[in-house]
């Protein structure tokens, strides 16, 4: 008799413990198949230290096939499910097509960026979503430092060194603080062309607040310490307009930059409207045990899904990584269930906290309820990562032990080009080469 197939759409923290915990329950009575575009799971909540030279881009990546080694590893991208013949179709690495066919289907294909019609900001902004939008941003950000020092004028020198960040949520906030002292560190260091001209750090959002998801405790400490960095808040403010050259705020200001982070939040992954289901702003409508009313062999959860909140009921789940990680176990546990191991079992999380990492030894965080700043709260905070982290975690330790005693090398690869990292990219894990213009903004 054969084995029984299921399909896991999409490694991110939903996807990738949806198929481990279906590799530890199911063993041999049925495979696991992973669709992923890539062959590591990210660990998302680190990417602003790549971005700011402190972590190598392999340390926040953990190889898929080392970590589940009995989940069957399909390189592609989703591009269609078709319910009725119970296929998943996908586009190989290389442009080739196939599909899979499959017993019980996951969808966890997570999360892209988040797009407003705001004229100029799918040409001129870029988000940060992925490893190849860090590993650019990290080489545009020492670029712009370095033309800003061969500058011949004053205000060449100044929209160089000046860097708008749009989004006071988790990643704006932490690119903004990372990003800070990155740039200031290399301001420090360059002696020839040397201009006396600081790096200017500006981070908008239409909030009352930075955080404003957080505590309004943890939500001070995190503007304070941005605030002493330097980085100009503008709350209660957004985007009127983006160009090459600056960005037009909705208060009239017209800021001369070349620099243009889009960190407004996210939206389900386009993958989720396409399957012709019932959906709640973009995800699909699941119930407690994260099964799809009408279709028991489909199971989604993680940013792709709409959960019930039984915390708190007639809401759903807000799209973090640490519902998603929960959902992954809990779709696991239930689809070996509905194959005969185990009971299924609904979906219930209190939220542990959260932390927000803000460079060198400061951090706001809220471990349990319990609010806390300054080291101690970065202390918890990196404690937090290596835990949650799958792999690496000696590795992104001696990372942090290295940032501490020594100096950050800020060198250009030039390995990912401003066009390869389109805002309206449906597949940020991606870089997009073929087509991708070689003209630097």
């Amino acid at each position: 008799m054969s084995r029984s197939r299921v399909v896991v759409v999409g490694a991110g923290f939903a996807g990738f413990q949806a198929a481990r915990t279906l590799s530890r329950n199911l063993r041999d009575k049925a495979e696991v198949v992973l669709l992923n575009p890539t062959d590591y799971f990210l660990y998302l909540p680190l990417l602003p230290q790549v971005a700011a030279g402190i972590l190598e881009p392999r340390r926040v990546t953990v190889s898929l096939p080392g970590a589940l080694p009995r989940v069957r590893l399909v390189l592609g991208q989703a591009t269609g499910v078709d319910l009725e013949g119970r296929q998943v179709h996908y586009e190989g690495p290389e442009g080739g097509t196939g599909r899979l066919t499959y017993d019980r289907l996951v969808l966890a294909v997570g999360s892209v960026n988040k797009l407003l019609p705001v004229p100029g900001i799918t040409e001129h902004a870029h988000g940060f979503r992925g490893l190849p939008e860090a590993l650019y941003l990290r080489d545009h950000l020492t670029r712009q430092m370095e033309l800003s020092a061969a500058a011949d004028s004053s205000e060449e020198r100044t929209a160089r060194r000046t860097f708008v960040v749009v989004g006071a949520g988790y990643t704006g906030t932490e690119v903004a603080a990372q990003g800070a002292l990155f740039t200031r560190a290399q301001a420090e260091r360059q002696r020839v062309g040397h201009v006396g001209v600081r790096p200017r750090w500006i981070l908008v959002d239409i909030a009352d607040r930075v955080l404003p998801e957080l505590d309004r405790r943890l939500s001070d400490t995190a503007g304070r310490v941005l605030r002493q960095r330097g980085v100009e808040v503008r709350t209660k403010t957004s985007v009127k307009e983006a160009t090459a050259t600056g960005v037009l705020l909705d208060d009239g200001d017209d800021i001369a930059t070349h620099t243009l982070v889009w960190c407004v939040g996210v939206r389900p992954d386009p993958l989720v409207s396409d399957v012709g289901l019932p959906a709640e702003r973009g995800r699909l409508v699941v119930d407690s045990r994260l099964t799809v009313p009408g279709h028991p062999e489909v199971f989604a959860c993680g940013d792709a899904a709409a959960v019930p909140d039984v915390t708190r009921p007639g809401e759903y789940t807000p799209m973090t990584a640490q519902h998603a990680a929960r959902q992954g176990r809990t779709a696991g546990h239930n689809v070996a269930a509905s194959l005969g191991r185990g009971t299924a079992q609904a979906y219930s999380h209190h939220d542990l906290g959260f932390a927000v990492d803000l460079g060198g030894v400061k951090a706001a965080a809220n471990p349990l309820g319990v609010p806390l700043s300054g080291p101690l709260a970065g202390a918890v905070t990196r404690g937090y990562h290596l835990a949650a982290m799958p792999g690496n975690r000696v590795r992104v330790a001696a990372d942090w032990v290295l940032d501490a005693v020594l100096p950050r090398q800020a060198v250009q690869l030039g390995l990912v080009r401003s066009g390869s990292v389109p805002l309206d990219n449906a597949s940020p894990e991606l870089a997009r080469v073929p087509g991708a213009s070689s003209k630097e903004s």
